[in-house]
């Protein structure tokens, strides 16, 4: 997969450390403790890397490597790790996503689809709207015969605060055109799970 180089902003970090700052004092530390001085910094650079996907055009990254070919079966990307923030607590949550597509005369590099994930994985998320986001991008940039999308996904939300429940995997799945077939789901799924 390509790596760009990230830079955060200098304003943005500041910014941000200055409230990391405030938040260390109200739950009780002292942010001029010799762990935590650097602290606030190191949290606005992370928070702009960890959220840097609303910065960048997943369509003009499938569009970047986009090539004719003749080839109607299907294709599949799987075990594509991501990471991502939870948009109702700030916390991690992480899994893997399984694409798959099915070809209309154009395909992309198959680099293309991992780093999709990753644009919509580095913003504020729910794991519903990340699988449709990255279903529609597909659909929309590619025009193929259909789209489907698997993430299973395990929420620190859930495991660290809240019900703890550690070993929930949560599941979603989004499909278009020819997956709305329950045969070609089930070949899809079969590839995934072999």
């Amino acid at each position: 997969m390509d790596l760009q180089e990230f830079h955060p902003s200098q304003q943005v970090t500041d910014e941000i450390a200055r409230a990391v700052e405030k938040t260390l004092t109200q739950i009780g530390e002292d942010p001029t403790r010799e762990g935590l001085v650097k602290t606030p910094h190191r949290v606005g650079k992370a928070l702009q890397f960890l959220c840097k996907g609303y910065n960048e055009d997943p369509e003009a990254i499938l569009r970047s490597a986009l090539f004719e070919e003749d080839y109607r079966q299907m294709v599949v990307v799987k075990d594509i790790d991501f990471y991502s923030l939870c948009e109702h607590h700030m916390l991690p949550f992480f899994g893997k996503v399984h694409v798959a597509y099915i070809p209309n005369g154009r395909i992309t590099g198959l680099s293309k689809i991992a780093r999709v994930v990753d644009v919509f994985a580095r913003r504020l998320q729910v794991q519903e709207r990340l699988t449709t986001q990255i279903k529609e991008c597909i659909q929309n940039t590619l025009d193929p015969l259909g789209v489907m999308v698997v993430i299973e996904a395990e929420h620190l939300c859930m495991q660290m605060r809240g019900v703890q429940k550690q070993h929930a995997m949560t599941v979603t799945s989004d499909f278009t055109g020819v997956f709305n077939q329950a045969k070609t789901r089930e070949e899809f799924m079969k590839l995934i799970k072999g």
